[in-house]
């Protein structure tokens, strides 16, 4: 088994063992913290876009209220006080007088859909924010995993650098940072790709 393993006792070999885990430890960890940046910065853009959407629906709401009350008073005065009707009419959204000339009832679907597209359009950004954060938090997940891998594989490897030549822990240990980087290094190939904007 010693010889088979030989060159796992080999101090050149520990000491590259060493060196390639601690610069995927740190390159996993640093990623990781990158990934964590941008997750935020996502989340934040999220809310952003959430809270304005918010805003503009209430305001949709109050134009939706105006566009009734001014019908309203429209029909109201349509037969009586044509000049009063004519004032309510020349107060009318666009979107309503786009309605009336549909003709396909005044509160159409189309009606609300153009009334509140503002704040539809802020929501749909909100939620395309929130996705592109998620992503980033999986891919922060995984470096952090890669990281915890890398971290193991380094201290087999130091461990192993510490015994005598004659023991088989040495062996042992070198082995199992061997493995830890090879699984580390698969973890990281396989990562989720980076989310493009």
């Amino acid at each position: 088994m010693k010889k088979a393993l030989g060159f796992l006792g080999n101090e050149f070999f520990l000491g590259t063992m060493i060196a390639l885990l601690s610069v995927f430890t740190a390159v996993a960890s640093y990623q990781g913290a990158m990934a964590d940046s941008e997750q935020n910065k996502f989340e934040i853009l999220g809310m952003q876009y959430l809270n304005d959407g918010n805003a503009e629906y209430l305001t949709s709401n109050q134009y939706i209220s105006q566009d009734y009350s001014y019908y309203d008073n429209w029909f109201l005065n349509l037969d009586e006080r044509p000049d009063i009707a004519e004032y309510y009419e020349s107060n009318f959204s666009p979107e309503l007088q786009a309605a009336i000339e549909r003709d396909n009832g005044i509160w159409d679907d189309e009606y609300y859909d153009a009334m509140y597209a503002i704040p539809a359009g802020l929501f749909d950004e909100s939620d395309t924010n929130f996705e592109i954060g998620s992503q980033w938090d999986e891919r922060g997940d995984q470096l952090q995993l890669v990281m915890l891998i890398m971290a193991l594989g380094l201290a087999f490897a130091a461990w192993a650098s510490l015994m005598s030549v004659e023991s088989n822990m040495r062996y042992l240990f070198a082995l199992l940072g061997v493995i830890a980087l090879i699984a580390g290094v698969i973890a990281y190939i396989t990562l989720v790709p980076t989310v493009v904007v």
